[in-house]
């Protein structure tokens, strides 16, 4: 059976950057601008304060894990009132070492374990805007253990530490993602695959993106009226039916695209589309150029 948040998160295609240890003891608050790349971080012991930018405010604690797709800015601070450290992730250089905050001598109040990887996606930004700004996971050891294992492959330079790491955050991404599929799911794909009909809707599209979906047939594969599920599917995916249609046609497009092996009028054809003129002019809306050159630029 197709499996839609496989098929997102393998066009995202993720790839490790960089994990380090943190710490904080006493009085310390830092605040990192807008960084715009996946973040992730492992309270390895302790207790601190996380304040993401339109999220509400969490503590996390022991054994919470934090993915943020699109790191916003955002402040971490210990439990006694500071003013917070600016820190802009674009341009200080990387640590290689433990980042100790705070008083630098005793032991620590909170560990963590976190860092960053990117997404080599020419489409991140839209399949990124289908998933939680902030996911706050508390109580899953298996996550916690992942991101160890991130960090001791990006720390040495095995043989195999590229295919390692980038296999290493997959799993990541899909167990982070599937731990808090759910009806308490922000509107997106997660919320859409955790609704039963809405997830049939989902899986015909991307197991048949060729096929010339209306919304009716969309709505009669989830045993819906037309009206019901156009309204259920938008409340909960957050697009419409053909908008999702075609925004999955357009990101399955550009890595047909980016492989520069398939003709034109093949990659036409497997989005749906019966001439490559027809897909041509509905590419170039889309994107915002001509697919031949937007393969050229690759």
């Amino acid at each position: 059976m197709t499996d839609p948040l496989t098929q997102v998160i393998d066009l995202l295609r993720p790839r490790a950057v960089f994990s380090k240890g943190i710490s904080g003891a006493g009085r310390w608050a830092v605040r990192y601008s807008e960084f715009g790349q996946p973040g992730f971080c492992a309270v390895i012991e302790g207790r601190c304060r996380l304040a993401v930018d339109g999220e509400a405010p969490a503590i996390l604690e022991a054994g919470d894990f934090v993915l943020l797709p699109a790191t916003p800015a955002f402040t971490m601070s210990g439990f006694e009132p500071a003013m917070p450290r600016h820190i802009d992730p674009k341009v200080a250089p990387a640590p290689t070492e433990e980042v100790r905050h705070g008083r630098q001598d005793g032991p620590p109040d909170v560990r963590l374990f976190g860092g960053y990887f990117v997404f080599d996606s020419p489409d991140a930004s839209l399949l990124v805007s289908l998933l939680p700004a902030m996911i706050h996971i508390r109580g899953v050891a298996r996550l916690s253990v992942l991101v160890r294992l991130v960090g001791e492959e990006a720390s040495h330079q095995n043989v195999g530490r590229d295919l390692v790491l980038a296999r290493l955050v997959e799993v990541l991404l899909i167990e982070a993602l599937r731990a808090i599929q759910g009806k308490d799911a922000p509107s997106g794909l997660l919320r859409g695959l955790a609704d039963t009909r809405v997830a049939v809707a989902l899986r015909q599209i991307h197991a048949d993106p060729q096929r010339p979906w209306t919304v009716a047939e969309l709505a009669g594969a989830a045993s819906m009226s037309r009206s019901a599920f156009f309204d259920r599917f938008t409340r909960m995916v957050g697009l419409r039916p053909m908008e999702y249609l075609l925004a999955w046609r357009m990101a399955v497009a550009k890595d047909l695209l980016r492989s520069k092996s398939i003709a034109l009028d093949e990659v036409a054809r497997r989005v749906g589309y019966g001439s490559a003129s027809t897909f041509s002019t509905a590419f170039s809306r889309h994107v915002g150029q001509p697919p031949g050159q937007y393969s050229r630029a690759g």
